[in-house]
C-alpha cells in the first residue's frame, strides 16, 4: 500500500515539475517576445525621425538611415537566437502564441527597412535567413502567417511616412509611388485572407491607410491645381505643407478619441 503511494505521489511531483516547466518557459518568451516588439518599435521610429530630419538635408538618405536601422534590429535578432534551445521542433507551435506579436512586429520593422532601401516587400526566405545563425541554420521555422501579418502591417507604416514626407523635396512624387504600391500590396494579400487568420482585419487597416494617402492631404487635387494654373513648384510645396498641418491636427484629435491600430499594446496577450 506504502508503495503504491508513494509511487502516485513521484508521479504528481513529476506531473508538477513539468508543469512549472511550461509556465516558466512561457513566461521567458514573452517577456523575450515583449522585448523584441519594443525593440521593433523603437527602429520604425528611428526609421521615421531620420528619414524626416536628413531628407531636409540630403538628396537620397535612404542608405544611411536604413544602415542605422539594420543594426538597432540585431539586437532584436539577438533575443531571437536566445529561444532557440526553448523551442525546438514541435516545441515552437506549443508556444507560438508567445512569440508571435514580437516576430510580427520584427517583419514589420524589417520590412519597413526593405522598402526604404530597395522600393520592395522583404521576401520571406531574406526574414528566415535573418533569424538564423552564421551557418543559415534557422533559429525556429518562421510562420508563414506571421510573415503575412508583419507584412500587412508595414502599409501602415508606409501610409506615415507618405504623408509626414509630403511637403518635402520630391514628397509628392513620393506618396504618389508609396500610394501605388500599398493599393498592389493590399490587392495582393487578398488572396490569402480565407487561409490567414486576423489578415482580413489588418486588410481592413490597409484600405484606411489607403484612403489616407489618397486623401488626408488632398494632395491629388493640389497638384491638378497645380498643373492648371502653373503654381510655382516652391508655393505648391507651402500650399501642401498648410493641408498636411491641418490633416495632421485632425487626425491627431481622432486618435485621442479612441481609434488605434489593429494590434497594440493591450492586445499583447497575457492569457496565452
Amino acid at each position: 500500500m506504502g508503495t503504491h503511494r508513494e509511487s502516485v505521489v513521484e508521479a504528481f511531483d513529476e506531473f508538477r515539475q513539468d508543469i512549472d516547466e511550461h509556465h516558466d518557459r512561457r513566461e521567458r518568451l514573452i517577456k523575450i517576445s515583449r522585448d523584441a516588439t519594443n525593440l521593433s518599435k523603437k527602429v520604425i521610429f528611428l526609421l521615421h525621425r531620420a528619414m524626416t530630419e536628413e531628407s531636409n538635408n540630403d538628396s537620397n538618405p535612404s542608405l544611411r538611415v536604413v544602415r542605422r536601422g539594420r543594426e538597432k534590429l540585431r539586437e532584436v535578432q539577438a533575443l531571437y537566437a536566445q529561444i532557440r534551445l526553448e523551442v525546438q521542433a514541435e516545441r515552437f507551435w506549443h508556444y507560438h502564441r508567445a512569440v508571435s506579436p514580437g516576430l510580427q512586429e520584427y517583419i514589420e520593422a524589417l520590412g519597413f527597412a526593405q522598402y526604404l532601401e530597395h522600393g520592395t516587400l522583404v521576401s520571406y526566405e531574406d526574414v528566415q535567413l535573418s533569424l538564423s545563425d552564421e551557418d543559415g541554420i534557422p533559429y525556429f521555422t518562421l510562420p508563414k502567417e506571421d510573415y503575412l501579418l508583419g507584412l500587412s502591417d508595414v502599409t501602415g507604416e508606409l501610409m506615415r511616412f507618405a504623408i509626414t514626407g509630403i511637403a518635402q523635396k520630391g514628397g509628392r512624387a513620393r506618396a504618389r509611388e508609396v500610394c501605388a504600391f500599398v493599393r498592389q500590396c493590399k490587392a495582393d494579400f487578398e488572396r490569402f485572407t480565407p487561409y490567414v487568420r486576423e489578415l482580413s482585419k489588418k486588410q481592413a487597416v490597409t484600405s484606411q491607410s489607403l484612403e489616407k494617402i489618397e486623401d488626408g492631404s488632398r494632395f491629388t487635387a493640389i497638384v491638378v491645381r497645380g498643373s492648371e494654373y502653373d503654381i510655382p513648384p516652391d508655393m505648391l510645396d507651402d500650399l501642401i505643407a498648410q493641408s498636411i498641418s491641418t490633416f495632421s491636427s485632425t487626425t491627431s484629435a481622432k486618435s485621442k478619441l479612441g481609434q488605434r491600430d489593429v494590434r497594440s499594446e493591450d492586445d499583447y496577450d497575457d492569457g496565452i
